[in-house]
């Protein structure tokens, strides 16, 4: 598809295969070791990494697609944004051919920060495994997160792209998040019974569930809703009865729906992604992260609001 009518994802090569022990090879011999290693095991095809099945998931959804719309271009296109040397890009290309993906933008920019050409790639969403990477391309406004691998080998759906995202701070802005952290949680309780009837300001990740939402009413106007291959869940700490009124009316107010909310008022999030089994689970919070993780799930930090300064500070 032409980049304005896609859905454009970029995905970096440690994102989509693991490269843990090629990493190790850079960080210990240096560039030119690397590239000689990668180029000699050209034919030696690479695992899958963290974004691996989250993009095989995309993949599925647009094979539905051009079943019901062939001459509609609004669907996923993946990117390899990677900062690797164009002299690796051949066992890349081996390793997507490989698994059967259709990747066929490549962006290698040789060492330097690929972050610049996200915007011209006109990318709706950023992953990497470089959370410097990550922040840069946060920071330029872009939907972005850094991917941590599961802990866990687990089954995940072939036929229903599964997205779970956090509230605050992901969706919606961390202005909440905010007074929580500063003034504590009666206050956040009350500020958010107060303000129920006002919609949260958008967060990062607004946008991408936005775009999931359009396609999910491609599938809907066709009579497909029972058999829809993309669902969504909302994941998140609040409580349902003291702070979920305005999360929900805030959605409401955009026009978009969710499929599953699951008000967890502060119990861990990790024993529920595990009934879920999401592609892949965005939270602002590495606690949630690295809790997710540890039970199978594939995580993605969104390294956005007041938790990171939090975060650092610990």
């Amino acid at each position: 598809p032409k980049p304005q009518n896609a859905i454009t994802v970029a995905v970096s090569s440690r994102a989509l295969f693991d490269l843990v022990e090629e990493r190790r090879i850079y960080e210990e011999h240096g560039v030119e070791k690397y590239v000689e290693y990668q180029q000699n095991n050209e034919n030696v095809t690479l695992k899958p990494g963290p974004a691996f099945y989250f993009v095989k998931a995309l993949e599925h959804v647009n094979a539905r697609l051009l079943e019901l719309y062939p001459d509609d271009e609004e669907r996923f296109d993946i990117v390899l944004m990677t900062n690797n040397h164009a002299q690796v890009g051949v066992r890349l290309i081996n390793s997507i051919n490989h698994y059967g993906l259709t990747i066929e933008r490549f962006c290698m920019t040789g060492g330097e920060s690929p972050i610049g050409y996200l915007t011209a790639y006109l990318t709706n969403l950023y992953l990497s495994a470089d959370s410097e990477k990550v922040q840069e391309a946060i920071e330029a406004g872009i939907a972005s997160a850094t991917m941590f691998t599961a802990n866990k080998d687990v089954a995940y759906s072939d036929t229903q792209l599964r997205v779970a995202f956090d509230g605050d701070a992901v969706i919606f802005s961390d202005e909440s998040e905010q007074i929580v952290k500063e003034q504590g949680l009666d206050r956040f309780f009350e500020h958010e019974q107060l303000n129920e009837n006002k919609p949260l300001a958008q967060g990062p990740l607004k946008g991408f569930l936005e775009d999931l939402g359009k396609l999910q009413k491609k599938f809907y106007a066709k009579n497909e809703r029972l058999n829809c291959p993309i669902r969504t869940y909302l994941v998140t700490a609040r409580s349902a009865a003291s702070s979920g009124a305005r999360v929900l009316k805030t959605l409401r107010s955009w026009g978009l729906e969710i499929d599953e909310a699951l008000f967890l008022a502060g119990a861990p999030k990790g024993p529920i992604l595990v009934k879920i089994r999401p592609h892949i689970f965005f939270d602002d919070q590495m606690f949630h992260i690295e809790g997710a993780q540890k039970l199978g799930t594939i995580a993605a930090h969104v390294p956005y609001g007041i938790a990171q300064r939090y975060h650092k500070s610990t």
